[in-house]
C-alpha cells in the first residue's frame, strides 16, 4: 500500500517549473509541464548534483543548470548520450491536490 503526503495544489507548482519537498530521503522536485502533468525526481543531476529544480522543463524533460544534462521526467533517466538517472518518486493530483509518495519507482 503507498503512503501518500499532501504537498500543496497545482497551483503552488508553475507552469514549467518546480517545487522542492524536503522529506527525510532528501530534497525532491516536483515538476509541472505545460500541459499540467506533475513528475516528482530526486533534486540532484546524475552527472554532478545539479539542483535540478532549477534546470529548465521542455516537453517531459528537464534540463540541469549546471551543464546542460537533459533527464526523462517519468522516470530520471538522462537522454543520450549521456548516462545515469536519478531517483524518482510517484506522485498524483487529485482535485487539484498534490500528493507524493517516498516509494521511489526508480533508484
Amino acid at each position: 500500500m503507498t503512503d501518500w503526503i499532501e504537498i500543496g495544489t497545482l497551483e503552488d507548482i508553475p507552469r514549467l517549473g518546480s517545487r522542492v519537498v524536503r522529506t527525510t530521503q532528501g530534497d525532491i522536485a516536483v515538476f509541472r509541464t505545460a500541459e499540467d502533468e506533475v513528475f516528482a525526481l530526486n533534486d540532484s543531476c546524475p552527472h554532478k548534483g545539479g539542483p535540478l529544480s532549477q534546470g529548465i522543463v521542455h516537453g517531459k524533460r528537464v534540463t540541469c543548470p549546471l551543464h546542460n544534462w537533459v533527464l526523462e521526467l517519468s522516470d530520471g533517466t538522462a537522454v543520450a548520450p549521456d548516462q545515469g538517472h536519478t531517483a524518482c518518486f510517484p506522485v498524483k493530483v487529485e482535485d487539484g491536490i498534490v500528493r507524493l509518495s517516498l516509494q521511489r519507482q526508480h533508484t
